[in-house]
């Protein structure tokens, strides 16, 4: 049977399958607790102890979740093994808790559905999407060799997806995550833009060019890659068909423009560039034009925005603060920015994730680097993995 991929879906099917009134207490419940910008209080229970733990793990990652005690609840999420594939979620409400509605969730392997379980749990009660199931490629550092790895946000399945022993940036998935772009300077010594195919197994070149090639991010749609390529004059940004071909210049102008990524709609683009002498934040239409500065007004120097696909008005980056950098968040509806992120060194390069609230990000503390996940709204923020597995940095996340 094959797993359902889109999390609104799962919303869709679960209510349609509980009784009226049970869900209409789960939606009750939830939107207190996103009007009280609290948490929502949550038990875990298992016959398998080892199933209990994992899903722990997961549900700590989430800003708006705390794991307490079945008698202090609002819900107990109870996750039972089916099959090699596939357990069944069961969730209870009241006090004591009895109300119930289960649902069997499939996913590629046990573990997979156990994670997507999760999501469905949060989904169910919070209203919004789960991300326990995603995946993330990132730079790993290890024994002073950089690869680009993959993993889950646990990081108990971690892989290398490359063994290029030389230096290796910015991985970046596609929508569908069965492609990832990342730069190496494996072949030519300079940096080139290369796509792992994982639907075909092939290893693409797509920007080889004279200069620096970096910042490759695929489009919303799958068809199109937005690139910084200095081939001509200077760093510009570009597009080209998902194979790399058909290129076409966006900017045009004797600055340095970068770290361009995609509006939730495709229409637009947001990259950094030094017109204004220090690197500030602009935005352009994707079909080309006069790119537009945003009024950030928070920091001389704004770099590697990210924009959120659930609020489009949201845009985060990366500041230089106090000697060190942070995350700030720029709201297109106010005009205004915020920093959101206090590390007693730096945080950057920021990711979004699907659920539009919490943002993966790479952590700086005392020459090590680490990733590590922040609430938006809380300020809350999670190491996704110990220091014994070296450096992690660049993080791209996915939810396939």
């Amino acid at each position: 049977m094959r797993f359902l991929k889109q999390s609104s879906l799962f919303f869709f099917v679960i209510f349609g399958l509980m009784a009226p009134a049970y869900a209409q207490e789960i939606r009750n419940i939830g939107e207190a607790v996103r009007q009280g910008e609290g948490q929502l209080a949550i038990s875990i229970t298992s016959s398998d102890v080892r199933v209990e733990q994992f899903a722990r793990r997961a549900f700590s990652l989430h800003g708006g979740i705390a794991l307490v005690e079945s008698g202090a609840a609002s819900f107990n999420f109870n996750l039972e093994p089916r099959g090699t594939n596939s357990a069944l979620l069961v969730i209870s409400s009241g006090q004591p808790l009895q109300q119930q509605f289960s649902r069997e969730v499939f996913g590629t392997d046990f573990q997979n559905a156990i994670l997507r379980a999760c999501d469905v749990a949060v989904e169910a009660t919070l209203g919004s999407p789960g991300f326990f199931a995603g995946k993330i490629a990132f730079v790993g550092k290890q024994h002073g060799v950089s690869e680009i790895y993959t993993s889950d946000l646990l990081f108990s399945r971690v892989r290398p997806l490359t063994a290029d022993r030389s230096l290796v940036t910015g991985p970046s998935w596609s929508p569908d995550g069965q492609k990832l772009l990342y730069t190496t300077y494996f072949k030519s010594g300079f940096p080139d833009i290369y796509m792992m195919d994982f639907n075909t197994g092939r290893k693409l070149p797509i920007a080889t060019y004279k200069g620096t090639n970096t910042g490759g991010e695929v489009s919303p749609d799958g068809r199109q890659i937005v690139m910084s390529l200095s081939s001509d004059t200077g760093n510009e940004i570009y597009l080209t068909d998902i194979n790399g071909k058909n290129q076409r210049r966006i900017t045009r102008n004797k600055s340095l423009e970068s770290s361009p990524t995609w509006s939730p709609d495709g229409r637009q683009l947001v990259f950094e560039s030094d017109a204004a002498g220090k690197p500030q934040l602009y935005v352009v239409p994707a079909t080309g034009g006069s790119m537009r500065r945003l009024p950030t007004n928070v920091s001389s120097y704004c770099s590697e925005p990210t924009w959120n696909a659930v609020k489009p008005n949201l845009i985060a980056f990366t500041v230089a603060v106090r000697g060190g950098f942070q995350i700030a968040i720029y709201d297109m509806n106010t005009r205004q920015s915020k920093i959101i992120t206090t590390q007693s060194d730096s945080a950057m390069e920021p990711e979004w994730l699907n659920d539009g609230r919490h943002i993966l990000f790479t952590l700086r503390q005392k020459g090590r680097t680490s990733l590590a996940l922040l609430d938006s709204e809380s300020g809350k923020v999670k190491s996704l993995h110990q220091a014994s597995f070296g450096d992690a940095s660049s993080g791209s996340f996915v939810y396939p």
